[in-house]
């Protein structure tokens, strides 16, 4: 099983890169797991005008490539004033353009954490409800509230019990098998 994880983030520093590479490290053992970095997909602002005066930019061709070759998707989205964050959804929407169904059917886990404790749920729940749109199956999500409560920068990892619990839950149905993620409760 090859997972695709991505922080729908361009921020170095963000706390749902902490959030996705603790969950992929869960996956770690029952799945292989590539981290994409959307900064390696550098693209300028989308624009049907542009689009039609250059074309769909390489970047969101090779972002549409990535996809292709996992079997699943771990993404956890960033929360801006309720929405994407901005590089993400600029590659979204280019990656869109040349392929409608970005998600190519894959199975997909939406993961979402903020500083509040509304935990991005407003972001995470406009993308589980999007996701068919876009040929995305939604197998489960989690948003964790609180997230400097409830996660251990120094450990990298969530140091709330229950919620630990439900991200591995979570994370269920893109492991092999639920042996080695149990253990990790």
């Amino acid at each position: 099983m090859k997972v695709l994880a991505i922080a729908a983030t361009n921020s170095r520093k963000s706390i749902n890169k902490a959030l996705l590479g603790y969950a992929a490290k869960l996956l770690e053992e029952t799945a292989e797991v590539e981290v994409l970095d959307i900064n390696d997909f550098p693209l300028p602002i989308y624009s049907a005008d542009l689009e039609e005066e250059e074309g769909i930019p390489e970047p969101a061709q090779r972002f549409l490539a990535r996809i292709a070759r996992a079997n699943a998707l771990l993404i956890s989205y960033a929360e801006h004033n309720g929405g994407h964050a901005v590089a993400y959804k600029n590659l979204f929407d280019w990656a869109s353009r040349h392929n409608r169904n970005v998600y190519q059917g894959r199975p997909i886990v939406m993961l979402a954490t903020s500083p509040g404790p509304g935990g991005a749920s407003s972001v995470l729940s406009a993308s589980v409800n999007s996701a068919h749109f876009f040929d995305g199956d939604v197998v489960a999500s989690l948003s964790v509230p609180s997230f400097y409560d409830n996660f251990d920068m120094d450990r990298a990892e969530i140091s709330n019990a229950s919620i630990r619990r439900q991200l591995i839950e979570t994370l269920e149905p893109l492991a092999k098998t639920g042996r080695v993620l149990a253990t990790a409760v």
